[in-house]
């Protein structure tokens, strides 16, 4: 495992081809950011609005069950937003889920900036990075994004899927992958459920569409996986669907 700060980079060498991304890794406040925390409480940091539950431990198990590289980050989401672009207003969020966020309250263009250049830049560049050594060892990554959702968020109907795919643009990974999670009999499967994958400037934007990789976003109920052993049972059950839907696209592409 390498990394600084602002991100981890595991298994580099992995030999999928894949790249499991984790924009919402961690609640970490790093030291520099208001002295380590942003004024809420040890209760208000473990809910969903600081982290996507659950979705460190997937990632990390689907990188070591399908030998594939992966990013994460290393810092909260409410520090900033590593899956938002940097012009989007929801970057540096100062309410969430009815939770007002005492040290981004008012924040300034200039703190806004330091934590840019400090967090949200390095993970990108670390994306980058890994991405360019894998096109380097022959072979362009399908991108797969990991992230959790809330049950249910304040005042807000009970959300029913226990997994969603999201995409925009890109359907060679999402169409697949979302016949193939349907025909699971226990499962109700989400299209652009629970969030849109219509988002400029998000990660996959940003790394997939931009440079023409296949990609998708995977959202699993956060009560789904709020255990390691929910996780890695999520993790060995997308695994070889995954590995059968990638394999897929690049042999139609050939």
């Amino acid at each position: 495992m390498t990394g600084p700060a602002a991100y981890e980079r595991v298994n580099v060498d992995g030999l999928a081809g894949m790249l499991i991304l984790c924009d919402h890794a961690t609640n970490a406040v790093p030291e520099a950011v208001n002295g380590g925390c942003l004024g809420l409480s040890d209760s208000e940091m473990a809910r969903h609005i600081a982290y996507d539950l659950g979705a460190r431990g997937v990632t990390m198990a689907l990188a070591e069950m399908l030998d594939a590289p992966a990013v994460l980050s290393r810092f909260s989401r409410l520090v900033i937003d590593p899956n938002r672009g940097e012009d989007d207003p929801t970057l540096v969020m100062q309410i969430y889920d009815g939770t007002i966020v005492p040290a981004n309250r008012g924040i300034g263009a200039q703190e806004v900036r330091r934590r840019l250049v400090a967090y949200h830049r390095p993970y990108h560049v670390a994306i980058d990075a890994q991405i360019g050594q894998m096109i380097d060892a022959g072979h362009a990554p399908a991108l797969i994004a990991i992230h959790s959702y809330t049950p249910r968020l304040v005042g807000r109907p009970p959300r029913p899927w226990q997994i969603g795919v999201l995409w925009h643009h890109d359907g060679r990974i999402a169409r697949p992958l979302l016949a193939r999670l349907r025909a699971e009999p226990d499962l109700v499967v989400g299209e652009n459920q629970p969030y849109s994958g219509q988002l400029e400037g998000d990660t996959l934007s940003r790394h997939g569409t931009k440079r023409g990789l296949r990609h998708v976003l995977i959202e699993l109920r956060h009560d789904e996986i709020e255990t390691e052993a929910g996780q890695r049972a999520w993790a060995a059950r997308l695994a070889p669907i995954l590995a059968e839907v990638v394999e897929r696209t690049v042999a139609e592409a050939l």
